[in-house]
């Protein structure tokens, strides 16, 4: 009896926690403001050249190479240089892998789950870190969707398509390490790549986490085969991954999912009250960098504030690439996927018992 109340006590504790945590701006970690201007700059020189050409459907095809420039933000430049290759190759794979399997329904739903499982065991196993494997799994549904066969034909040619996410991916790299253009930067110390990704490793919390984001592909993209809609299984999944995070604590996945929720709810609202200004290139193109540099600048201050930015711009992403029209489905349905995604990653917090983080232990 002892036991249930205090567990009972622990869930009521974590969920105020979660709860308050949505209302709270706490300070971020320093160079938040470089950091929001690499990843704008990745998104906006390919966004702004292919605006000044009269097709900025071919910048946003780019896009998912310039999430690149995400990753490593706790590293210095040189390491950077390091890494973010790596990354971009982890990304690339996945968009060929959508890319491949688009034209085949079936093959998309079962590539999911193995590009899910795959990446996201190498990403914990490698402890890549934030923002882990979630932009990968979403980069593989982008990459499918975008060239999707529709009435016959693909949506946009697949060959162009990883052209233009190469262009993408270097754009964010150069932009990346270009910091080293100065003297000092270059003579920075860098740890060896080994320390950088240490592994491949997983303890027993990264084989929790395989197993959860496993049971998040699966039971994601059978309730979207069954009631939703299997083009849009790889939000779900996404958003399961993301809930999952990359620590085995349970209270985490809790709040994360309360963010994720939220967030994506207003963030849809937005999507919805600002889509007719998808018409006018020169507004989308300040609306699109102007979201990715907020997005870096809160993220890790407020989850579901970050939230309410990446839904309009993930959407825009997709849609406007793909020549997707109906935007007020499209944001009640990313609702309805965010929800189930997100609520099949908390059902499986039970794998895991609440615990102190182990550093040691974490993806």
């Amino acid at each position: 009896m002892n036991q249930a109340n205090a567990a009972n006590h622990s869930w009521r504790d974590a969920g105020g926690a979660a709860l308050r945590s949505l209302f709270r701006l706490p300070p971020g970690p320093g160079g938040r403001a470089a950091t929001a201007t690499r990843t704008a700059l990745a998104l906006g020189i390919p966004l702004l050249i292919a605006t000044i050409l009269g097709h900025q459907e071919i910048g946003l095809q780019a896009a998912g190479g310039a999430f690149t420039a995400i990753y490593a933000s706790g590293m210095n430049t040189r390491e950077r240089a390091k890494v973010l290759p790596i990354v971009a190759l982890l990304l690339f794979a996945a968009a060929c892998a959508g890319v491949a399997l688009s034209p085949w329904p079936w093959a998309v739903a079962i590539g999911l789950v193995v590009v899910t499982i795959v990446f996201c065991a190498i990403a914990f196993a490698f402890r890549l870190g934030p923002p882990g494997p979630v932009f990968i799994v979403l980069v593989y549904g982008l990459s499918a969707n975008v060239t999707a066969v529709h009435d016959g034909v693909r949506r946009n040619d697949p060959w162009i398509y990883l052209a233009l996410f190469l262009c993408g991916t270097l754009t964010a790299y150069l932009v990346s390490i270009s910091p080293l253009v100065m003297k000092r930067v270059r003579q920075a110390a860098a740890r060896p790549l080994s320390e950088l990704l240490p592994g491949p490793w997983l303890g027993s919390g990264g084989r929790i986490l395989v197993l959860r984001v496993t049971i998040v592909a699966v039971v994601g993209l059978a309730v979207s085969l069954l009631w939703l809609d299997p083009s849009r299984a790889y939000w779900t999944v996404a958003t399961g991954v993301t809930v999952v995070g990359l620590v085995a604590v349970r209270e985490l996945s809790l709040s994360r999912g309360l963010h994720r929720v939220v967030g994506t709810l207003i963030g849809a609202v937005l999507f919805f009250a600002i889509a007719p200004l998808g018409a006018y290139p020169w507004v989308m193109l300040v609306i699109l960098v102007g979201c990715q540099f907020s997005i870096e600048f809160v993220v890790a201050r407020n989850y579901a504030l970050a939230l309410v930015l990446i839904t309009p711009l993930v959407l825009f992403i997709n849609e406007i690439a793909a020549g997707i029209s109906d935007v007020s489905t499209i944001a009640g349905e990313r609702v309805v996927d965010t929800i189930v995604g997100a609520a099949i990653a908390m059902l499986t917090m039970g794998l895991h018992g609440l615990q102190k983080q182990d550093p040691s232990d974490s993806a």
